[in-house]
């Protein structure tokens, strides 16, 4: 068993989809823990380190320098596991694109496993239910609800569930094991063709490792009942390495009706070769259950009626598996770079919420049951062409990318998790394929141009219990790419890029004729595909030695946020949208052991049309920062300490009415030994701010009120301050 860590060396993946997309000059910052030496590694674009004898065959002209953490293999050596390379020095074809390597995962204090996608510049995760739900997600302006509009892939397989029984694109990432993580790579905008539905604000990819360090085994527990251990390990098997982790959790969260939450993990893994000649087999397995305390009245808590961490129906909670089997081949060579990835995916979810309490029922309450069991299955294929046109360095890559999603999904009346009746069942098949191209041309030293174009074409039928809203559907969008980065010049470069895009819409809502409740009221269909498009200006720059700072301006428009609501049965028609905005992102590596990191999001969203209501977008952020100090060596102390401010937002179209703001602080410090026996202290909540998560404003009513209801906000709050302690040990 290999006894370093090596990451992937990915030198030209983000080149992939940005429309005049180029590559970055070598990085003068380090992001590890420890310098690494230098290493000569011939390979074009978009490849790593491979044997001697495939090198040799490489053109010259395609030769760069790249660092690495260990010697150039042998000329008969059989492949090597990747070596790590700082991810500033990862290429990227935008201002806001941005890599981070697994070590820069792991070092952030994250309370929960959604969390550490907040080392993306502005992203916001939070949570408004239990432990086994998908996140919210905030960015760029949007509050995605559990996804729509942010793509995320793990290892390749999406997350993003089209046509899901409780929200368009619900991504519960709740699954992931972080110190499984190897890279995570961050686009925002629609400015590349090899991503497609829900992308529109952003795409994140996270990889898994193809090898472990050492074995390990971590253990934690800490404030309201958390338990948590982790164990992994891999080993040497024929030509390849085999790693296996679990992971158990408990956890009842600090709430007056405990969370419960019994969550159970696996992964087992196969990795031969490296990420650029070699291939993976990974097989995935969750289970989670979970009471939760949903979004409570803020007038309940005022009148006393509750406290501020209580509940106002203590059956809310649901259960939900993902299995998943999936397979990555990639093999490179003269002409360029084969790769091929295909996975199936199976997933279950029941889920019981009560958002207006007694409004709809005044006897039963208003408790329903989303369902949704589903099958999907996808491939995924591209290849590149590295080749030379009058003089110039040309690439060109082409791919298909194609998925089919098999559904059972349902609505149901119920009280206290008991059924009382069904809102709506229905069976659903939606398929779709995406075929993708982009041709990247490097002009001079410091002119790089990408062009691209993609074509999505989906599909589907559904087969309703109101035969009115059964029926099929299909549409199809072709959307352009174009981008242009110039430099560097004194270590900095000029990016522009723009793009049209789309997000798919609930198939149901493209097929409903009536109203799924009373199965007489005529209801409007609405689009399988609504359009997107943005663009961006920016600036990246080195110039200071061990300082990484961008900066990004955008505006990104939507012909319709139309949302299917899971929790009705019926899609609403929002109105066109448009958001501008500034991100500002710095790292700056002030020695080998100690960074800090700052970044702020500042977006203007509103409705581009004209309404009495008002133009402000409901949940909107404005202002979203983060920043932080992270210390520490392979062996010694380590800490880290880190802030997040999530800025108020409109509640309602005149902004009449806005939600509170919150600045919280997360911090860790521990001590790693030389055996490798890690000691960690993480303290969530610091300061122990009482403020909220996430707020909404809605009628509702409480027993005894107008049947009518009545308009409030609706909070979850911040868990107060916590300690968990965790002792890991490597062997």
């Amino acid at each position: 068993m290999a006894n370093g860590f090596r990451a992937r060396i990915t030198c030209g993946v983000c080149a992939v989809v940005a429309l005049f997309v180029c590559e970055v000059p070598e990085a003068q910052s380090q992001t590890g823990n420890q310098p690494l030496p230098q290493v000569i590694i011939d390979a074009p674009k978009e490849q790593q380190a491979r044997p001697a004898r495939q090198q040799a065959k490489r053109s010259a002209n395609r030769s760069r320098t790249v660092r690495a953490t260990q010697p150039a293999p042998a000329p008969i050596a059989a492949p090597i596991i990747p070596a790590a390379i700082p991810s500033e020095a990862i290429p990227v074809g935008a201002a806001s694109e941005k890599n981070f390597s697994g070590q820069e995962i792991a070092a952030r204090p994250a309370s929960r496993v959604g969390e550490v996608l907040e080392a993306v510049p502005g992203l916001i995760v939070t949570q408004h239910s239990g432990e086994g739900k998908a996140n919210q997600y905030f960015l760029r302006g949007f509050n995605l609800d559990h996804g729509t509009d942010l793509a995320i892939t793990v290892d390749g397989m999406p997350v993003n569930m089209r046509t899901h029984g409780h929200g368009q694109g619900y991504a519960d990432i709740n699954f992931l094991i972080p110190e499984l993580i190897g890279s995570l790579n961050v686009k925002k905008g629609p400015y590349f063709a090899d991503e497609g539905d829900f992308s529109s604000a952003g795409a994140i990819s996270i990889d898994y490792l193809r090898q472990l360090p050492k074995n390990f085994i971590e253990m934690t527990a800490g404030s309201f009942g958390y338990q948590r251990v982790v164990t992994g390990g891999s080993t040497k098997v024929g030509e390849g390495n085999l790693i296996a982790a679990f992971e158990g959790q408990r956890y009842d969260g600090p709430w007056e009706v405990p969370d419960k939450v019994k969550k159970l993990n696996g992964v087992i893994r196969y990795a031969q070769g490296t990420v650029t000649d070699g291939f993976t087999l990974t097989a995935m397995g969750y289970s989670n259950r979970w009471t939760s305390t949903d979004q409570v009245a803020q007038r309940a808590v005022d009148q006393g009626l509750i406290g501020r961490l209580g509940s106002l129906d203590p059956t809310d909670g649901g259960r939900s598996s993902r299995f998943s089997l999936s397979s990555s081949w990639a093999h490179s060579s003269d002409v360029g770079q084969t790769k091929v990835n295909a996975y199936v995916i199976h997933s279950t979810l029941q889920l019981f919420n009560n958002f207006t309490y007694f409004l709809d029922d005044p006897i039963n309450g208003d408790q329903f049951n989303q369902s949704d069991k589903r099958t999907l299955y996808g491939l995924n294929a591209s290849q590149s062409f590295n080749m030379r046109f009058a003089g110039l360095p040309v690439e060109t890559r082409v791919g298909v990318q194609t998925r089919g999603d098999d559904i059972s999904v349902g609505l149901s009346k119920t009280m206290q998790r008991n059924f009382l009746s069904a809102v709506r069942q229905d069976k659903v098949w939606e398929g779709s394929v995406g075929i993708w191209a982009d041709n990247t041309v490097r002009w001079t030293d410091w002119l790089r141009t990408t062009v691209g174009v993609r074509t999505d074409y989906f599909s589907g039928r559904v087969t309703s219990d109101t035969p009115e809203n059964s029926g099929n559907a299909s549409a199809s969008k072709t959307s352009p790419k174009a981008g242009i980065v110039l430099g560097p010049w004194y270590k900095t470069e000029f990016f522009a890029n723009a793009g049209y895009g789309l997000h798919s819409n609930d198939i149901r809502g493209a097929t409903i004729t009536v109203d799924p409740i009373d199965r007489v009221t005529p209801q409007d269909r609405v689009p399988l595909l609504v359009r997107s498009k943005g663009a961006e200006v920016g600036i990246r720059t080195q110039m200071i030695p061990g300082l990484t700072s961008a900066v990004a301006a955008f505006v990104l428009n939507f012909e319709s946020e139309l949302l299917f609501v899971g929790d009705a049965g019926t899609t609403e028609a929002s109105r066109p949208s448009r958001r501008t905005g500034v991100e500002w992102t710095n790292n700056y590596k002030v020695t080998p052991w100690l960074s800090l990191d700052l970044d702020l999001a500042y977006t203007h969203a509103r409705f581009s049309d004209f309404d009495p209501a008002g133009n402000f977008i409901p949940g909107a952020p404005k202002l979203v920062a983060s920043g932080g100090i992270t210390f520490g060596e392979a062996t010694g102390w380590f800490g880290a300490f880190k802030g997040r401010y999530f800025g108020p937002r409109p509640l309602i179209e005149d902004d009449s009415v806005r939600s509170l703001k919150s600045l919280i602080f997360n911090a860790r410090a521990g001590y790693r030994f030389d055996n490798g026996v890690r000691l960690q202290l993480d303290v969530f909540n610091v300061f122990n701010t009482k403020t909220n998560q996430i707020e909404y404003f809605y009628v509702s009513r409480l027993p005894g009120e107008p049947l009518d209801g009545v308009g409030d906000r609706h909070v979850h709050p911040v868990e107060p301050f916590a300690v968990r302690v965790t002792l890991a040990g490597q062997f």
